[in-house]
């Protein structure tokens, strides 16, 4: 069956509804151009319980009610907000081509920000959800480790990224565990004496299965049941930009989206902010990478032809 093409030409396309796009969604409608947001309702920010590091919010704030707030912000400037997943980007004429389930859009500049994946302990997706509710499954020590000051935590991971993860959360306490997701751990010798030095228990997986108590989250190995306030997964994430690569813009090894100074991709009219970029995955950074981008659609455009009110 052919894709329905909307007639309109849309100045910007921004696909990703997290902070990152609808801050840039803000701007770029405050600009007066013709801006539509998609979103599959997966952004990280969704998840949040309470951020309590978002400056403004001394008393924190749910990432869902951050998000329905910037979504009300972005639609009363005129901003248009479609909940369609995109799955094909492709220029045509000059003009990006934005693909989803029965319709297509076009536009002259398109915004990714479509953040990254967690990669997420192996547990029941309902267990993985009351935990992450309830603050016993964490996944950003820089947001919230001030919560687990001075508590037991565990952390589910080796190699550097386990090793960096136990390091960086051995100044918020000192009762720590380091457990491989596998029966064996893949850390250098002198990680291995860096987290004795600090007082970092090291100890072996698998994970047999994760129990939640009233406030106490039990890991259970074959050999061992830990309890912990709280445990961090590090083992990483996936980056989602695969439309990118379709569109021919260069990213890391890592699959990180390459940007300039401005948000600019190598694709001349395509801009990324937000976790798909590298840099610190934070809310406040992708807004300010949003605000950057916005701002730069803006002027590129009007270099292309002078944006004028009439």
């Amino acid at each position: 069956m052919a894709k329905a093409l909307e007639d309109k030409l849309n100045d910007c396309v921004v696909i990703g509804g997290g902070p990152a796009g609808l801050t840039a969604a803000i701007y770029l409608a405050r600009y007066h151009l013709s801006v539509t947001v998609f979103h599959d309702e997966s952004s990280r920010a969704s998840i949040i319980p309470v951020s309590h590091n978002h400056a403004g919010f001394p008393g924190g704030i749910s990432g869902t009610e951050l998000l329905a707030r910037m979504t009300a912000q972005a639609q009363l400037y005129g901003a248009a907000i479609r909940r369609r997943k995109i799955t094909t980007l492709r220029k045509a004429d000059n003009r990006f081509v934005a693909e989803f389930e029965n319709g297509s859009i076009r536009s002259r500049a398109v915004l990714l920000a479509t953040g990254v994946v967690n990669r997420r302990p192996a547990m029941p997706q309902a267990t993985h959800d009351e935990a992450v509710a309830r603050g016993l499954l964490r996944y950003c020590p820089v947001c919230d480790g001030f919560e687990v000051t001075d508590k037991p935590v565990g952390i589910i991971g080796t190699g550097t990224k386990g090793f960096k993860e136990a390091v960086f959360l051995r100044s918020y306490t000192k009762d720590l565990t380091l457990i491989s997701p596998e029966d064996v751990h893949d850390l250098s010798e002198l990680e291995m004496s860096s987290l004795a030095h600090l007082g970092i228990r090291v100890e072996v997986g698998p994970i047999a299965s994760t129990n939640l108590d009233n406030d106490m989250i039990r890991v259970i190995t074959p050999t061992e049941t830990y309890a912990f306030a709280s445990i961090y997964p590090a083992l990483g994430s996936d980056i989602c930009s695969h439309l990118a690569l379709q569109i021919g813009a260069r990213v890391s090894d890592e699959g990180c989206i390459t940007v300039d100074g401005h948000q600019r991709t190598t694709v001349p009219g395509f801009y990324a902010a937000g976790d798909v970029v590298a840099g610190l995955d934070q809310i406040s950074h992708a807004m300010g990478q949003a605000g950057v981008a916005a701002t730069t659609i803006r002027n590129d455009l009007g270099d292309q032809a002078p944006l004028v009110r009439f």
